[in-house]
């Protein structure tokens, strides 16, 4: 059983890739990698971040699916950076028919005109209509919705709006612990209960690295969600860094 992540790296190991590749195998899935941008950060800051080519991150990918390519149906992408790296791994998604989860990184780079704001219009143009699932927090959907979220009524107006180009989960944990949730047009409110902790760095990528992890072992995808709420905030309790040790055996 095989996933891909398609995202950024942190060297702290908290978050991006090197989460993604922890919960994938705490999860039994063997995850490949295709990394779009270096980072220099730890949990508490980002120092500075550094894309990768295009061409590039269409090689890592491409490599990958030559080696791998019939046993990959599920994935995710994280940080992507850029709308030219936007369109390029919406292109290979296309091409490899993969099924997506999208964790809606956004960061505007230093020193260039590049707005969050134009990374979420990048986003719903080229990625979003082709991908399973969305999994914005709370301050991801409002770029994604244009909609200001303080109450769960924001929230479920965000991701009814969200939900029209695909499935949407808005986690709440700057939201009181309230979940909500969009698929196929029904729409579900999940109440968790917040952690008093610091380790919370990487969750988003957690969360989604699970429900590709969960999908690939043929859940389906309201399973999936619900057991991966379940698996984060076991990570977060147990975790020292913000995610979960690779050993530690949960939720097979």
């Amino acid at each position: 059983m095989i996933g891909i992540s398609i995202a950024g790296f942190d060297p702290s190991g908290g978050a991006g890739i090197i989460s993604d590749m922890k919960t994938f195998s705490s999860l039994g899935i063997h995850g490949t990698g295709v990394i779009t941008a270096l980072t220099a950060q730890n949990p508490l800051k980002v120092f500075s971040l550094q894309p990768i080519a295009t061409d590039y991150i269409e090689e890592q990918i491409d490599s990958i699916f030559d080696g791998y390519g019939k046993d990959i149906s599920y994935g995710k992408t994280g940080m992507l950076y850029s709308e030219e790296i936007v369109k390029i791994v919406a292109k290979k998604i296309k091409e490899y028919d993969l099924k997506i989860v999208v964790d809606p990184v956004m960061v505007a780079s230093a020193g260039d005109d590049l707005s969050k704001s134009e990374i979420a219009k990048s986003l719903k143009k080229y990625l979003l209509p082709h991908s399973l699932l969305v999994t914005p927090n709370i301050h991801e959907a409002e770029l994604l919705s244009g909609i200001k979220i303080a109450t769960e009524n924001d929230a479920i107006a965000a991701a009814e709006k969200i939900g029209k180009i695909c499935d949407v989960v808005i986690t709440g944990g700057h939201l009181e612990g309230i979940n909500t949730i969009d698929i196929d047009g029904k729409l579900d409110i999940l109440k968790k209960d917040l952690i008093k902790t610091e380790n919370t760095h990487g969750s988003g990528c957690t969360f989604s690295a699970a429900i590709v992890a969960f999908m690939v072992k043929n859940h389906d995808m309201m399973t999936s969600i619900k057991k991966s709420f379940d698996y984060v905030e076991i990570a977060i309790k147990h975790g020292r860094y913000g995610t979960l040790n690779p050993s530690y055996d949960i939720l097979k």
